[in-house]
Order: structure tokens, then sequence, then C-alpha cells
């Protein structure tokens, strides 16, 4: 890799934090006033949380997380954007939530955070600006007590191999190669004046799942969901509370996809 793809998408993510704390999308005044960010997948997954101890990777400005607080777990976020912790900081503080929030890249994340959690949780958009996906593997092995179980959800890598009016197919969907592109907007904003490079990755399933395993992980339940719990991709239409699907494909395109893998005792 010859460029620098952290920090490459660190500026993208440090410049697109003010316009999605302001956006509709993240409807952070709804946040503030105490609905929960979370939806249904995750929750499904998640269960009761009371006294768990719970780690947050790439949390953006932390909505997820302090929802996580809210649900009576004790969170800690990470995220690798210093804007996106400073405002997770002061939201924190301004709830009362005592949810804590470090400032980090994923791979670093034990040199940051010297203690284990009963789950590591990470969902929607997280994989892709990943390279490897076996230090990922083994930073959550790491960060799991013996007994503790990761959740994830994400977008499933089908729709990604897909063009953003998903008319043909234009990306691998197999790892073969960095995706470098230059990212107009954001998808909390389409029309936002900003425009960043980006280098991110596709990431098939069984790259996912077997990293998993190969860390020491045991799969306990996979599931994949036709519908998209947020409207940020095009030609999307609305069929359910929180439910977004592609029109005219509509419950023929898988949209996401979740995992639960857990640490022998």
């Amino acid at each position: 890799m010859t460029e620098d793809y952290i920090e490459i998408n660190r500026k993208l993510w440090n410049d697109k934090v003010g316009i999605h704390v302001d956006s509709e999308f993240y409807d952070q005044q709804s946040f503030l006033a105490g609905k929960s960010s979370l939806k249904r997948p995750e929750l499904d997954l998640l269960g009761d949380i009371t006294g768990k101890k719970i780690l947050h990777l790439q949390c953006h400005f932390g909505q997820d997380t302090m929802s996580l607080s809210r649900m009576g777990g004790h969170a800690t976020g990470i995220d690798f954007s210093e804007k996106a912790i400073e405002i997770a900081n002061e939201t924190t503080k301004s709830l009362s939530l005592g949810t804590s929030f470090v400032c980090c890249d994923v791979y670093h994340t034990p040199a940051f955070i010297d203690q284990q959690f009963d789950i590591v949780f990470t969902s929607y958009g997280t994989i892709g600006w990943l390279p490897d996906l076996q230090k990922w593997a083994s930073v959550i092995y790491k960060m799991l007590k013996p007994g503790g179980k990761l959740i994830f959800v994400e977008f499933h890598p089908f729709v990604f191999t897909l063009d953003e009016e998903f008319d043909f197919v234009k990306y691998f969907y197999f790892n073969k190669e960095e995706i470098v592109e230059t990212e107009e907007g954001t998808y909390a904003e389409k029309n936002a004046q900003i425009s960043n490079k980006s280098i991110s990755w596709n990431h098939p399933i069984s790259e996912v799942l077997q990293n998993l395993i190969d860390a020491g992980l045991t799969i306990s339940r996979f599931e994949e969901y036709d519908y998209s719990p947020y409207a940020c991709f095009s030609k999307l239409v609305k069929q359910g509370e929180d439910e977004y699907r592609v029109e005219g494909l509509e419950g023929k395109l898988p949209m996401v996809y979740a995992i639960v893998a857990n640490k022998a005792e």
C-alpha cells in the first residue's frame, strides 16, 4: 500500500462529523431527548445487557455507544477521528451517561485499553475501512473476556459490488484490491459541500467468518436481512419502521448481515 490510508480516511471522517451531527439522518436532537439510535437487528442480538462491559469499535460520534449505556451497559467507544471523539465526550458529559470514549485506530485498541469486555460490538459501515481482517479479528479476541461475545452487524458486501444507482456490478465482491475514490458530500447529507479522497476494501462474508474462526472464536449465529435500517443508499423505498429496500429490487437483495461469535470460557 503506497499511501497512508489511515490519515486519508481520518481526514474524511473528521470532515464528515460536524455535518453528521447536524444532519436529519442522525437526528441528534431526538437522541439527546432520549431516543435510542440502535436498530432492530442489533437489538435482537444484544438482548439484556444490564451490567455488561461493552466495547464499541468504530463508534463515530458515539450515539450507539451512549444508547448501549442507556440500556444499562458499561460502554466504551473507540474511533480514530479526533473530532468525533471530542463530540462524543461532550455529549456523554452533558447527558451524565458515564460512557467512555478513546481516540485510537482499531488495530491499536489493545495498546490504549487495558481491560477485557463481555461484548465487543461493531456495526454498519465499519470493516470496509480496514484492509486486514486477520488483525481485526485478533483485536476482537484479545479484547473479549473468556465467555465473551462479538456482536457484529454490517451492510452486506453484495451491496458494495453495485454502482450507486444499483444498475450494474461495478466492484469486485472479493477483496481483490483497495478502492480509491473521491467522495462528494456524505451519505447523511448528499449535497454537503465537502470532497474527500477515500480508501476502502470490500470483504466477502467468507473472509469475515474465516478470520473470526482463525482468531479462536466460535460462530454461534449468522443472519442475513433483505433491508437496510438506514436510508443511506440511492433509490430506497421505505417499507416499514427502519426498513428500506431498493426500488424495483424489493426483497431480492441481501442488504445487511449479522454475526455472533463467542470466545470460549
